[in-house]
């Protein structure tokens, strides 16, 4: 009778331990599951299409299979045009971003200081909320006229974590286009070109030290290559990004 007690209060604590675990894992949130889609079919309806004024040439963006799985190709041919899910998450609450990416070369004349070099290989796009209290009086203005123009919530201000030409790795620059738009140099040069990397960044860290402040609510997370500024071609290529409560 000893045994069978201390055998079922070992698969209790069994049972305890794999559901903490579970739990552990559940808490990570999938943004882009593209690993569970099929390969040449269609986007699922929370990534939408993101189009810039001006600009006819639109990236290509297909789902393929690469290296055994799903993953997305962005065939970008002097176009730019990107795809971005809108949600609502809170940095402090899901401060790491963790995807994988890939590229076939990055762009000879790409540099991330100036308006003719603005393009990439690969990006991924952090759109936050905006803020009145950080703004001026012509801020929040401007920013109304555009929120009610578009019919959509106009990010305050954003993140491109990008795989950049000559750009000095970990570096973090201001866009030459518009100045809440950060740049952070997470890979630079064809080093590991046509290889898969994995990549884990702290947003709500990554944001203080660009912007000097803590970071508002993020409102939408995106991929985008570009090459419409050098008018060159590239491929990007993108597979599963995931938030996490923690580095752990």
């Amino acid at each position: 009778m000893m045994m069978k007690k201390w055998a079922q209060i070992l698969l209790i604590i069994i049972v305890l331990l794999w559901g903490s675990l579970s739990t552990g894992q559940a808490d990570s949130v999938a943004v882009g599951h593209f690993s569970a889609l099929a390969a040449g079919g269609d986007f699922p309806e929370t990534w939408e299409p993101m189009t810039f004024s001006g600009i006819d040439r639109h990236t290509r963006y297909t789902l393929i299979q690469d290296d055994g799985r799903t993953v997305i190709q962005a065939d970008s041919r002097n176009a730019a045009s990107g795809l971005i899910r809108f949600l609502r998450m809170d940095p402090a609450d899901y401060p790491v971003i963790q995807w994988q990416w890939k590229i076939d070369h990055v762009l000879e004349k790409g540099d991330a200081g100036t308006r003719q070099g603005d393009d990439y290989a690969a990006r991924i796009y952090v759109a936050f909320a905006f803020d009145p209290d950080q703004a001026s009086w012509w801020e929040r203005a401007r920013h109304k006229t555009a929120a009610a123009f578009s019919g959509k919530e106009v990010p305050g201000s954003a993140l491109n974590y990008i795989w950049a030409n000559r750009a000095r790795k970990n570096s973090i620059l201001t866009n030459p286009y518009l100045p809440e738009s950060m740049m952070v140099a997470v890979q630079s040069g064809n080093t590991h070109a046509g290889r898969w990397i994995t990549e884990k960044r702290n947003i709500e860290a990554d944001y203080r030290q660009a912007f000097g402040r803590t970071p508002p609510e993020i409102i939408g997370i995106g991929i985008m290559t570009d090459t419409d500024d050098t008018g060159e071609k590239t491929a990007g290529y993108y597979g599963d990004i995931r938030l996490h409560p923690s580095r752990n």
